[in-house]
């Protein structure tokens, strides 16, 4: 996909230049609870064998290319439908919860059951604040934390998805298909919550994520991909427009705190 309003003399970087992605936290209350993306580390005990899976050149491209975003809360949620047949979520925690019912209703959101892929497969949504954008082409997916053994205690899968963060700056969310409802959702504060990869124009560029900083360009040209599903169908019909209402550049890097010195590239 080309941008009209891109150089393209200064965007195609030299073999090995790294993609820069910002990341931001569209959220005015309890920032502190949403850490970091974090590329995919293992802690894996150094293996004997020269032919160890930890040495597959493929496996280790492949991890290093992934982020992880770490789950924000401790909760235990079962899915229940109530006398009138309306499906419903309950903090299996009650009164021993580390999460107030008043913050977890505004995270949590239950789609309609019209809009579900399955009639007996209920599907949830909790908010997440995470914004993603660059300054070149990069699309990026949403996977599930598949090298990590606690997904596999979840009773359905997470709704992945793929956008381009160039032209489309959406805050992002958490979608779960419940497919045994007999069963209870634990999520665990700290542990994998949901995998991030980025694609630019050279699949071979590393990629560099970076905290970006708040401007009125972004949150101007935010508004215009907000809340589009409202509207109408197909909404990725609307990039063309998105194209040509872009500012050239949007991805600026927070100031570092004093007294740090820089990262080298």
């Amino acid at each position: 996909m080309k941008l009209p309003f891109f150089n393209a003399a200064k965007t195609e970087a030299p073999p090995g230049r790294a993609v820069e992605v910002g990341w931001l936290l569209d959220t005015e209350k309890a920032a502190f609870v949403w850490d970091a993306p974090r590329r995919l580390t293992r802690d894996d005990p150094a293996p004997d064998h020269a032919k160890a899976l930890s040495y597959c050149p493929a496996v280790l491209d492949h991890e290093a290319r992934l982020f992880e975003v770490p789950c924000p809360i401790d909760v235990n949620l079962k899915f229940t439908v109530d006398q009138e047949g309306r499906p419903a979520v309950v903090n299996l925690d009650g009164d021993r919860s580390a999460i107030r019912p008043r913050a977890l209703n505004e995270m949590l959101a239950i789609v309609s059951r019209r809009e579900w892929r399955h009639p007996d497969r209920p599907i949830i949504q909790l908010i997440t604040p995470y914004l993603f954008l660059a300054d070149e082409p990069v699309w990026m997916s949403q996977l599930p934390p598949f090298t990590s053994y606690s997904m596999n205690q979840w009773p359905g899968v997470l709704i992945g998805g793929r956008f381009p963060i160039h032209i489309w700056l959406r805050q992002m969310m958490w979608g779960f298909e419940w497919y045994d409802t007999s069963k209870p959702l634990s999520l665990k504060r700290g542990e994998p919550w949901f995998y991030l990869r980025f694609e630019a124009t050279d699949p071979s560029r590393p990629v560099r994520l970076v905290e970006a900083e708040w401007t009125d360009e972004i949150r101007e040209y935010q508004k215009g991909s907000a809340a589009v599903a409202n509207y109408m169908n197909r909404t990725f019909s609307l990039f063309k427009v998105a194209e040509s209402r872009r500012p050239p550049v949007l991805l600026k890097k927070k100031p570092r705190s004093k007294g740090r010195s820089p990262a080298p590239d």
